[in-house]
């Protein structure tokens, strides 16, 4: 079971970046995956990294220049707290139903009995592991096996790895009870029509996704812009996932970058644009530079 929950762990953070990417908005940005943020007030500077939590090594974007900057910091800062030991017995819990309903209600006979199949034959897992979970559970957990390539990497795995190497302090910027939450708020029929694409072999967004991957490589925040801003709306209200975390961020960005060099590695898509990280952190006095 932990390995499941494991697995579940990683495709939360994957479906939210993925949010990320293809909602936020605002002015353009210089081309960079990393920024140095300095001010007077601060005895060291600190810096943020936009990731892709799940991509294909081949587009995997790991410079000299991030690596010194991340050797630079005492404190490597997630969206969540990676290492704590409670945090996959969090997502677990915040994952299951807690109205009794199984999922199976969910489905009609027809679609369950793909869903079942597709689960044992393209997951490797049985659906009743999912028994007592909701629908967004499985949506999460085909996003990281429908990725470009087979041997998909996380940015936060590799990260959180060597910080661990070097006994650096890993923290997090939220709560997993605050990621969960933003789940409760999706329209279950939408994660269900989901789901039941990727069942029947309906391709949404992969267009999209690669062009996104080809800016990503090229660290063109000007060009994701562009990608961002021409993509199909997405029928849900993304305040919550995006801006409302980016604006309770900063403080709490703050607070840590006030005590050391801290290495912030957190979703690509929140730090472009109006109400993007970057530009909410030179509002609050910070000077944000991209690190070439």
């Amino acid at each position: 079971m932990s390995l499941t929950i494991r697995s579940i762990l990683l495709a939360l953070i994957t479906f939210l970046s993925s949010f990320s990417l293809k909602a936020q908005q605002g002015k353009e940005e210089e081309k960079s995956l990393l920024w140095k943020i300095s001010s007077k007030d601060l005895k060291k500077s600190s810096y943020i990294f936009g990731t892709i939590h799940m991509i294909c090594p081949k587009d995997y974007v790991w410079t000299e220049a991030m690596k010194n900057a991340f050797e630079k910091c005492q404190e490597v800062c997630f969206e969540l707290d990676l290492d704590d030991p409670n945090m996959m017995m969090e997502i677990a819990t915040g994952m299951l139903n807690k109205d009794g309903k199984t999922l199976r209600e969910y489905f009609s006979d027809t679609d369950y009995i793909k869903l079942e199949r597709y689960v044992r034959d393209s997951i490797g897992m049985d659906i009743s592991v999912f028994s007592q979970m909701k629908p967004v559970a499985l949506e999460t957990m085909f996003v990281t096996h429908n990725n470009e390539c087979d041997n998909p990497i996380s940015y936060e795995n590799n990260l959180m790895a060597d910080a661990q190497k070097v006994h650096k302090e890993i923290t997090g910027l939220e709560t997993v009870s605050e990621q969960l939450d933003l789940f409760d708020n999706l329209p279950v029929d939408s994660v269900i029509k989901d789901v039941m694409n990727t069942v029947n072999g309906i391709e949404t967004g992969t267009d999209d996704y690669k062009k996104l991957i080809a800016a990503y490589k090229k660290q063109d925040i000007k060009a994701l812009y562009k990608l961002i801003k021409a993509s199909e709306k997405i029928d849900l209200d993304l305040a919550g996932f995006l801006d409302v975390r980016n604006e309770k961020w900063i403080p709490r960005m703050t607070e840590k970058m006030d005590h050391g060099a801290i290495f912030f590695a957190v979703g690509a898509g929140h730090l472009p644009g109006e109400n993007g990280v970057l530009n909410l952190l030179k509002k609050a006095g910070y000077i944000v530079t991209p690190v070439k």
